[in-house]
């Protein structure tokens, strides 16, 4: 995937949705061991980094700037995080 984003920009990628994904405000969001599926979701895949020592992708939300941190959320890289990768 990061191959992909640097030679082509960014795109559209899916994952599954939990409860705990609404109440995301910053940092790397990884879901909690208790967390209960409620759906997919599509979000545009922009780029990558590194946060504490932890990998993530960086993604932009649909649902405005009102969500998850200015519309942006850090999802976890290399776990396969809620089925991103």
């Amino acid at each position: 995937m990061q191959l992909e984003l640097m030679q082509n920009g960014p795109g559209v990628v899916v994952f599954d949705v939990y409860d705990d994904f609404y109440s995301y405000k910053s940092g790397v969001y990884t879901k909690s061991a208790k967390a209960q599926k409620v759906g997919g979701h599509a979000v545009v895949l922009v780029g990558w980094g590194r946060e504490n020592g932890v990998d993530y992708w960086l993604v932009q939300n649909s649902w405005g700037k009102s969500s998850g941190d200015e519309g942006m959320w850090k999802v976890r890289k290399g776990s396969n995080e809620c089925g991103i990768e």
